[in-house]
């Protein structure tokens, strides 16, 4: 319970008296007469004791009609429907009648009235003490002074469409009625002098529920806005209280005599007696005398204060509409309250210093965050002056997404005042707003502190609740030299690259960086280990070379990352990329490699190449084990994957005989072979070249010639050798040889006898075989003249029995040609494919005739052979390209004897080609 003497009065509403701009700028003067007011739907309803009810505009028109014969005690005015609700009297006696009026409609003039009953309980007439309608138009609530209350249930405004109740009795008067909706549940407080109650009336039984034994007078109840979760307020004389429709509420002690009640707003108006008033039961006497003032307060119960206060003389009512209060008085007067807009209210409280209050309000006129902030501003301004450093930055993280974070940072940076920057920068982190200097000055402020315990709460807040920079928080724990926090952080939050850099480079502690790659997805260990590769290989160079080989095969991490990565299949790394880790590290380099070319055979052409130099280092440096060496090496150089030319040099570098011959012969470079032996003068070896290279180079037989005659020593016995086998394949002309052997002054004439005796025997031999074929040619040529001449001179007899194609007997018609093959009329037409040619000898005469044909073209090549080899700049191709045509192949037809005329072997030639077209004869 607070007392109100303790709350703060202000000035919140402006008091004006209501002026008639048509009239001068006189005062407005009201109706004579009121009896029952009431506003809403942009109008003020007036009805005074003549039984006329008034309307007022807010420009201050009246318009008038005739509602009772007699009097109006009561008006109710719905505020979301243009309804009016007022009981009367239309005669003498006690007899109230409820009218229910259209403003919007008219009939005759005036409002229509669409429905009027007797406002009776039972058979009882009774005064009218309180009125009240739902908004809905389906509940009407009157209350009486015998204490009934009536309530009307459906459509308020046809008689038909409704029911009237009586749902109350009692027998203290009804000083209060209001309708409370809450979702689709509907109340009805119920107030007396002495009890308050609370009807269900969604319940079919309409449960009554008794909230208290306190009441109050007439018109000091009302119900609050739905903001304020449309309580019921009860203004008694010693409290204010305020009801739920099942229990009582907060109470607040407003002491006298209560005469009017309103809620409106937020505001709670309530009109008393400056003198004590007179006992609550006697409920008629609400009138004062004309010596008694009356003090109108307005409360904010939310903010705990007084917004306005004042005395009146003879107040009849105080009325909201148009967004101000206004007040009408017995003698015609009407007054407003206009409010004080929001910064004018809060000015009046920053000049007080009342911050506190100042944000209530703001708060409780939905003042939007700008606004809002500011105040914040302000106050944090006024405490940091006072030296009220801690309240001052609770208010300055108030002001957080809206004042900017420097200006609060320079303030406590300049007071060094480090425990409230802490806080400050610690709540920017919490809202996500810290920058990265933010980030960096919140560390450092820890580290100052030398708070660990607050440091390690930053850093260790769950990952959905990490509202910082990362990786700057990182750097800054570095700085300070707090590296396990750091690498806290970087391993939780998977800052790879800052991990590792820190144990590497500050923490030395190369087993764990090794470990920690050892967990990570394919990606990142590939690419850090090609980072720290060369470091781990120095300081761990087991376990580096360990984790390269999985790197570069199989990979799996080595713990469960599945379920942060999303899932993995097994990748491998180019080996190749890692060979420079090993720089200075061949033993593992070693074991890296092989292991690779067992693991994966066809591994990049880097990693045989970079073995196979290992392999050769190990055998030019090593002698004990040199035959094991000398055939790992030739074992890798049979390998498919070896590349011949870098595989040669490396061998030649290395001297490596046995690999340099080797790639020789797999290359087919048998005169590299050959001149390797002669640049050795291994003089055995180059005759064995020749023999088991010479069938594919022949030249290699003529250079070793030139190469045993240039030498000086007695090389007689490998000379023989090689002339031996000149002579059998006759691979040099004897002259050739003998020119070559003149410049050995060892070579004597004896070295070559028997080479030349065997050369001219074998020329002998080939003059006489030579002689014995012309002699062949020249007999062969006569005979066939001989034939030639006979066929021209004499008949021919065809003496052949049997078909030279099926070999049966010959039988008419037949065929026979003069080269003494006959054939069956049917079998030639059969086998012939043409009718002047015989079928048996066809074959053969294409083959000469074409050799015919090609003689006489090449007859006609050599002048155009001439003319291009005379205009090309390249002769060699034009040479070239004849061969390749085989212009120049031996072809050669033996028709004319030595020393026969042109014309008769012209003659004869044309006699041959008779010969072999043979002419077909029919027998």
């Amino acid at each position: 319970m607070a007392a109100f003497l303790q709350w703060r009065r202000f000035v919140f509403f402006d008091k004006e008296t209501v002026k008639d701009a048509g009239d001068n700028g006189k005062n407005f003067v009201l109706p004579v007469g009121i009896s029952a007011c009431d506003s809403g739907r942009g109008h003020i309803v007036l009805g005074d004791i003549l039984s006329v009810i008034w309307f007022l505009t807010r420009s201050l028109q009246l318009s008038s009609f005739q509602a009772y014969k007699l009097r109006v005690t009561h008006l109710y005015q719905l505020k979301q429907h243009s309804i009016l609700v007022t009981v009367g009297q239309d005669e003498q006696g006690i007899n109230p009648l409820v009218k229910v009026w259209n403003p919007d409609k008219r009939d005759s003039g005036n409002p229509l009235c669409t429905r009027i009953f007797p406002a009776i309980p039972g058979n009882k007439p009774t005064e009218v003490s309180c009125l009240s309608v739902h908004e809905n138009l389906n509940f009407m609530a009157i209350g009486f002074t015998d204490g009934s209350v009536v309530l009307t249930k459906g459509d308020i405004t046809r008689d038909r469409h409704s029911k009237t109740l009586t749902l109350h009795e009692g027998t203290c008067p009804i000083t209060g009625l209001a309708f409370r909706q809450q979702s689709k549940v509907t109340h009805l407080f119920v107030a007396t002098l002495e009890k308050v109650h609370c009807y269900t009336l969604s319940v079919k039984e309409y449960p009554k529920l008794e909230l208290d034994t306190h009441g109050c007078a007439l018109r000091c109840s009302a119900l609050t806005d739905p903001s304020q979760d449309s309580q019921f307020i009860v203004a008694g004389d010693e409290c204010v209280y305020l009801y739920q429709p099942d229990e009582r509420g907060p109470c607040f002690a407003f002491d006298g005599h209560k005469l009017l009640a309103h809620w409106h707003r937020g505001y709670l108006l309530l009109l008393t007696r400056d003198t004590k008033s007179p006992n609550k039961s006697e409920f008629g006497s609400r009138e004062t005398s004309p010596s008694e003032k009356q003090i109108l307060t307005i409360y904010d119960l939310d903010n705990k204060f007084i917004a306005y206060s004042a005395s009146f003389d003879d107040i009849i009512d105080v009325l909201a509409e148009w967004g101000s209060f206004y007040i009408l008085t017995r003698d015609g007067k009407m007054f407003v309250l206009q409010e004080k807009d929001t910064q004018t209210k809060l000015e009046m409280l920053f000049k007080k210093n009342l911050f506190v209050m100042a944000i209530n309000l703001a708060k409780s006129q939905h003042l939007d965050s700008d606004g809002l902030s500011e105040i914040f501003r302000q106050y944090g301004d006024h405490l940091y002056v006072k030296g009220d450093h801690d309240g001052a930055i609770q208010q300055y993280i108030r002001t957080i997404r809206k004042l900017e974070p420097s200006y609060v940072i320079r303030k406590f940076l300049d007071a060094q005042r480090i425990h409230n920057l802490t806080a400050y920068l610690q709540a920017l982190h919490r809202q996500s707003l810290a920058n990265a200097d933010h980030t960096t000055l919140l560390l450092n402020c820890y580290t100052k502190l030398k708070d660990s315990s607050k440091l390690e709460e930053f850093i260790k807040s769950s990952e959905s609740e990490v509202h910082f920079d990362v990786e700057i928080a990182i750097k800054v724990l570095r700085q300070a030299g707090y590296h396990s926090h750091a690498v806290f952080l970087a391993e939780r939050h998977q800052h790879h690259k800052w991990y590792l850099k820190i144990q590497l480079e500050d923490l030395k502690n190369y087993q764990e960086a090794l470990r920690y790659i050892g967990r990570l997805p394919f990606d990142q260990a590939e690419s850090n280990m090609k980072r720290y590769g060369k470091t781990l290989m120095h300081h761990v160079p087991d376990g580096t070379t360990l984790l390269l080989k999985g790197l570069c095969t199989d990979y799996q991490p080595s713990r469960d990352w599945l379920t942060l990565t999303g899932g993995l299949t097994s990748q491998a790394a180019n080996s190749e990329e890692f060979i420079s880790v090993f720089a200075n590290n061949p033993r593992e380099l070693r074991a890296f490699l092989e292991h690779m070319i067992e693991v994966e055979p066809f591994s990049s052409q880097g990693v045989y190449d970079t073995l196979l130099e290992l392999r050769l280092q190990d055998w030019a440096h090593e002698q004990d084990s040199e035959k094991v060496l000398q055939g790992a090496a030739l074992s890798l150089l049979r390998s498919d994957n070896t590349v011949f030319d870098k595989a040669l040099v490396l061998c030649q570098m290395h001297n490596f005989k046995e690999g340099v011959l080797y790639l020789y012969e797999k290359g087919k470079l048998y005169q590299q072979i050959m001149h390797y032996h002669m640049q050795n003068e291994e003089y055995g070896k180059v005759v064995e070249a020749c023999k088991r290279y010479g069938d594919q180079e022949v030249c290699l037989w003529e250079q070793a010639l030139g190469y045993f005659a240039r030498k000086e020593e007695d090389c007689k016995a490998y000379i023989s050798q090689v002339l031996e086998h000149i002579d059998q394949n006759n691979l040099m002309p004897p002259l050739l040889v003998v020119q070559t052997l003149a410049h050995n002054s060892t070579a004597t004439l004896s070295v070559i006898k028997d080479y030349l005796i065997n050369k001219l025997q074998r020329e002998s031999q080939q003059i006489e075989d030579d002689e014995r074929k012309i002699r062949q040619y020249r007999e062969e040529t006569a005979h066939l003249r001989a034939e030639i001449q006979e066929l021209r001179s004499s008949a021919k007899i065809f003496q052949k029995t049997k078909c030279s194609m099926c070999n049966s007997p010959l039988e008419l018609p037949s065929v026979h040609f003069l080269c003494n093959h006959s054939f069956h009329q049917h079998c030639f037409e059969s086998y012939a494919e043409s009718e002047a040619e015989c079928p048996t000898c066809t074959p053969e005469n294409r083959k000469v005739m074409d050799m015919l044909r090609a003689q006489d073209q090449k007859r006609d090549l050599h002048d155009h052979f001439t003319r291009q080899l005379r205009c090309s700049n390249d002769g060699f191709s034009v040479v070239a390209d004849y061969f390749g045509r085989g212009v120049f192949n031996k072809l050669t037809l033996v028709t004319d004897p030595p020393g026969s005329k042109v014309g008769v072997g012209s003659l004869e030639a044309d006699l041959q080609r008779d010969l072999l077209i043979h002419t077909k004869r029919n027998a």
